[in-house]
């Protein structure tokens, strides 16, 4: 009868409890470098030279710097409304990748402020499709009427 019960028979259950869970920290650390090392690649990939030789970067920091002096309070104020569903840590980079659009269109528009329609407008091509549906429940909220926007929604 004692040697059924030798310690080594009896140590085998708190060693299999601790091997599993380092596989299960193993794996769920191993998940967490692949969703930092996806974002970090989509990073990297903004920073390099496109064909003109400036980055997508480079291209937003241009736009937002070249419309600065368009901004007016209320343009502000409704771009930090827009972007409210993003969440907090990627909403100051939300924010400058569409302030950028934004920019860009105020500028080629001609216009000598950023209003409104160039927000959204700018909200529009910045943001992927699936972020339209969260910009036609704003407006609605808001009363502001997008019919016009709708063609850009669609392209």
């Amino acid at each position: 009868m004692y040697t059924l019960l030798t310690p080594r028979l009896l140590s085998t259950a708190p060693a299999n409890w601790f091997m599993n869970s380092i596989f299960v920290w193993a794996i769920i650390m191993l998940i967490a470098m692949c969703i930092g090392g996806y974002f970090m690649m989509r990073k990297f990939l903004k920073v390099l030279p496109k064909a003109d030789g400036k980055s997508k970067l480079d291209w937003q920091n241009y736009w937002v710097e070249r419309s600065r002096p368009l901004w007016t309070d209320e343009s502000k104020t409704f771009l930090d409304s827009l972007v409210v569903p993003v969440p907090g840590p990627f909403r100051d980079i939300a924010k400058h990748s569409i302030a950028a659009e934004i920019g860009k269109i105020a500028v080629e528009s001609g216009a000598s402020e950023v209003n409104r329609d160039h927000c959204i407008k700018g909200y529009i091509v910045a943001t992927p499709k699936r972020d339209n549906k969260f910009l036609i429940a704003f407006l609605k909220k808001k009363q502001i009427d997008y019919t016009p926007y709708k063609q850009y929604m669609e392209e």
